[in-house]
């Protein structure tokens, strides 16, 4: 039975798990239902699947997390944005995911689509996340929902104080749990946990772990989502470019140590951006669960 994440947290175990996104030929989505199946047997909490910029991936994020419940009986999170979406687009959309069993539904406003600078509403859209959550939560208690959380702030946010009073006003508005964006200092995670539970926000907030494998590319996506790469990160990993087995071993252990230290630190789980790649992801976590 495919079960609701609220459900799997309130359990109280630590909980690991696997976003995925949509891949674009045929080829990609095979090798995607085999390293999904590979990442079955490290028992998962849960998959994810992310939706495009703009919408542009929603028809395949919809059929793949269908596919991944029913090949393999793990309950699957669709990403779903405000972005690219009127509000009647976006009641289709969550009536079709009911129609599929399709429970559990991360909401976010979204990425601005490639060429765009700046966020504005679609002609008969939502303009917040929160006001997403409120539509969802319009279909009974039939979801679980969770948002983002941004340990050094949302990007467009003027300080952290206003970042964590969005989270909240998301929570308020029927959010259950909490997937972080990518970070590489622990600190940035802990003081932003406890910065949002000094304002009442209870729910689970699960950190988000990217492995590093790629310097430039890192260096890119951090330019992307406005994350901060410490200066110990490129100390690490800029001596490295062009030696992949090496980046690669170092991110296998960066990636262990920042996760033993959270898991340590009382955060209720882990979930990894795995960009479709089975390691090195295995390999952290079954080096995570030989040390604890």
């Amino acid at each position: 039975m495919i079960r609701k994440i609220s459900d799997i947290l309130r359990r109280g175990e630590r909980t690991y798990s696997f976003e995925f996104f949509p891949p674009k030929t045929e080829r990609g989505l095979k090798k995607l239902f085999e390293t999904a199946s590979a990442f079955k047997d490290l028992n998962p909490g849960w998959f994810a699947v992310t939706y495009g910029a703009g919408g542009s991936t929603r028809e395949f994020t919809t059929d793949i997390v269908d596919q991944l419940q029913r090949r393999f009986g793990i309950s699957t999170m669709h990403h779903l944005t405000c972005i690219g979406h009127t509000e009647a687009e976006l009641r289709t959309i969550i009536a079709k995911l009911k129609e599929r069993n399709i429970c559990n539904i991360l909401a976010l406003r979204g990425d601005l689509p490639e060429g765009l600078d700046y966020w504005k509403p679609t002609l008969g859209g939502l303009e917040y996340c929160y006001q997403l959550v409120d539509l969802i939560r319009s279909y009974d208690d039939f979801f679980s929902v969770g948002v983002a959380g941004f340990p050094e702030g949302h990007v467009d946010c003027p300080d952290k104080e206003t970042d964590s009073r969005y989270l909240k006003i998301k929570i308020d508005a029927g959010g259950e749990f909490v997937i972080t964006q990518l970070f590489f200092n622990n600190k940035d995670y802990f003081e932003y946990v406890d910065r949002v539970r000094r304002i009442g926000v209870t729910a689970p907030i699960i950190p988000g772990i990217l492995p590093i494998t790629d310097y430039q590319a890192l260096l890119r996506m951090c330019t992307t989502c406005g994350a901060t790469i410490p200066q110990r990160v490129h100390d690490i990993f800029k001596p490295l470019q062009g030696d992949a087995p090496a980046t690669y071993e170092a991110g296998v252990e960066f990636a262990v140590e920042q996760c033993n230290e959270l898991l340590n630190g009382g955060a209720p789980g882990l979930h990894f951006f795995t960009l479709n790649k089975l390691d090195p992801t295995r390999e952290i976590l079954n080096k995570i669960k030989r040390f604890r």
